[in-house]
């Protein structure tokens, strides 16, 4: 690893699991009242699944944005890193639109939308580094379970 290649990938990390810390925390009063009170469809994990999958989707986010920042400077690269950024703050919004405002018909809108953008930095990353967009396969597979089960939530507590 070339020297600084390290603090590149730490703070890529950093950042995107710093997001998803403070989005959780914002949340935490929602996600109690949720546990409690929400009817949950079928295949719904236990709530402790959540935070450790998160976390390592969260590092994988970061590894992939570090990657494509320490690629060559170009347009392509640019883009997938407004991408990037644009995803993780839709993916910000969406707990407490979710646990805070109990807007599951929101959230379900604002779920397909962050599916699509981050289809969209699967794709970016792609023309950078193609390594960068398989590490994000997995988060896009986790949010189209999530869009399931947002759905059952929405349908099931109306």
């Amino acid at each position: 690893m070339e020297k600084g290649t390290w603090k590149a990938y730490a703070l890529w990390i950093l950042l995107a699991e710093a997001v998803g810390a403070l989005s959780g925390f914002l949340s935490r009063g929602g996600t109690e009242l949720y546990a409690q009170t929400i009817v949950k469809p079928p295949l719904s994990p236990p709530g402790v699944v959540f935070p450790i999958v998160w976390s390592i989707l969260f590092a994988l986010m970061g590894i992939g944005a570090a990657r494509i920042y320490l690629a060559p400077p170009s347009e392509q690269r640019t883009a997938a890193l407004r991408s990037f950024v644009l995803q993780l703050a839709f993916n910000f919004f969406w707990s407490l639109i979710f646990f805070n405002l109990q807007r599951f018909d929101l959230a379900f809108l604002w779920l397909v939308i962050l599916w699509g953008l981050i289809l969209r930095m699967i794709l970016a990353f792609r023309k950078v580094d193609p390594a960068a967009a398989w590490l994000q396969l997995p988060y896009l597979l986790w949010v189209t379970f999530a869009g399931y089960l947002n759905l059952g939530v929405w349908i099931l507590n109306r």
